[in-house]
C-alpha cells in the first residue's frame, strides 16, 4: 500500500505559533488508534493511552545488537567532519552528533528500522501500515552531549512538516547502556493528552530576543509536571522506548564519561502523510521528515 503527500487543504485542529500567549487545547485524536492485531498485551495498550509512552528492558539481547553496534562505530569514524546534510556534527569539534535518514543510505541499519518486533508494536498503536517518517542515530557523547530542551515532536512536525494529525509514534533504540546519569530520555506522563501551542513570532519577546519557536513555556510545563512528574527509562543495550508523538519529552546533558547513542524511528501511518507545512514557511527537507510517495515497511510476525 502506498500514499502520496496530500496537496488538498486540511483543517488545522492544532493551531500553533500564531498567539501572544500559549495555550492548552483539547487533543481530538485517539492515543492508541486500532484494534490491528500485535505483540501489546490490553494492559500495555491501556499503560500506553494512559501514560503516553511504553519502555522493554532488553528488548533485543545484546548479541543481537551488534553488528548496529559495530555500524555505530563505523560511522562515527566515517562520518567526522562531513558536510553531507544527512549528518549534523558538532561545530567545534566536528564530531557527529547525528545521521539521519538511516534507513534510506545505510544496508545494515536498515534492518532493524524494519524489524519485525518493532514494526509489529508500531502498526498496534497506530492502527495500520505504518512507513518510517524520520530516522537517525543521535550521539551523546561522554563529557560533551548536549541537552534536548523539553517539546511535543508533534507541534514541530506539525508546523514545520505538515504533519496532519497524531497517529505518529517514535521508538529509541538503545545502543548503548542508558542510565539515570548519561542522560536518558526524560518524558512527562500524560503530557500527550493535551495540546499546548507555543507562542507565536509576531511576540515582542520573539522579535526583541533570540527567535526559538516551538518552545514550550515554564508554567504550563510545570503544571504538566506536577500532574504527571518525570519518567526517565533506563537500560541495556537493545532496550527501547515507544512514546507518543504529542508526548513532552527532553533530556539533560551528558557530562560523565559515558556515552549514551541510541537509534530513533518515527513511524507514521500512511493515511496520515504530510500535506504543506502549517507554519506557512517551505518545508524542511526530506530527511527530516519524509514527503511525497510512501510505501508501507512489510510485515511479517515473528515465529
Amino acid at each position: 500500500m502506498t500514499s502520496t503527500t496530500l496537496e488538498r487543504p486540511v483543517t488545522d485542529y492544532y493551531p500553533s505559533r500564531i498567539d501572544a500567549e500559549p495555550k492548552l487545547l483539547d487533543r481530538i485524536d485517539p492515543v492508541a488508534h486500532g484494534n490491528v492485531p500485535g505483540p501489546l498485551s490490553a494492559e500495555q495498550l491501556s499503560d500506553y493511552e494512559e501514560n503516553g509512552f511504553l519502555s522493554f528492558q532488553g528488548l533485543f539481547s545484546e548479541n543481537e545488537m551488534k553488528p548496529y553496534i559495530d555500524e555505530l562505530e563505523r560511522l562515527k569514524e566515517s562520518e567526522a567532519g562531513s558536510k553531507s546534510p544527512h549528518t549534523i556534527t558538532e561545530p567545534d569539534s566536528g564530531e557527529v552528533r547525528s545521521v539521519f535518514a538511516i534507513e534510506e543510505h545505510n544496508e545494515v541499519l536498515r534492518q532493524i528500522c524494519y524489524h519485525p518486533r518493532l514494526v509489529g508494536i508500531a502498526r498496534q498503536l497506530l492502527g495500520g501500515e505504518v512507513y518510517i517518517h524520520q530516522s537517525r542515530i543521535n550521539f551523546k557523547p561522554g563529557f560533551k552531549g548536549k541537552e534536548f530542551y523539553w517539546h511535543s515532536d508533534f507541534e514541530t512536525w506539525h508546523q514545520e512538516d505538515g504533519l496532519p494529525r497524531m497517529r505518529t509514534v517514535s521508538c529509541s533504540l538503545a545502543l548503548t547502556p542508558n542510565t539515570p546519569n548519561n542522560g536518558p530520555l526524560m518524558l512527562i506522563p500524560g503530557s500527550h493528552k493535551k495540546f499546548l501551542s507555543c507562542i507565536g513570532q509576531d511576540h515582542y519577546k520573539d522579535s526583541l530576543k533570540k527567535q526559538e519557536f516551538g518552545v514550550p513555556d515554564d508554567e504550563n510545563l510545570a503544571r504538566m509536571v506536577r500532574e504527571g512528574g518525570i519518567v526517565a527509562p533506563t537500560g541495556p543495550v537493545g532496550s527501547v522506548t515507544f512514546f507518543e508523538c504529542n508526548t513532552m519529552h527532553g533530556s539533560n546533558s551528558n557530562i560523565t564519561p559515558d556515552p549514551r547513542s541510541n537509534i530513533f524511528m518515527v513511524f507514521n501511518s500512511v493515511e496520515n502523510t504530510l500535506v504543506e507545512p502549517f507554519c506557512g514557511l517551505a518545508p524542511r527537507p526530506d530527511f527530516i521528515g519524509k514527503r511525497g510517495e510512501v510505501e508501507a515497511i512489510p510485515y511479517e510476525p515473528e515465529t
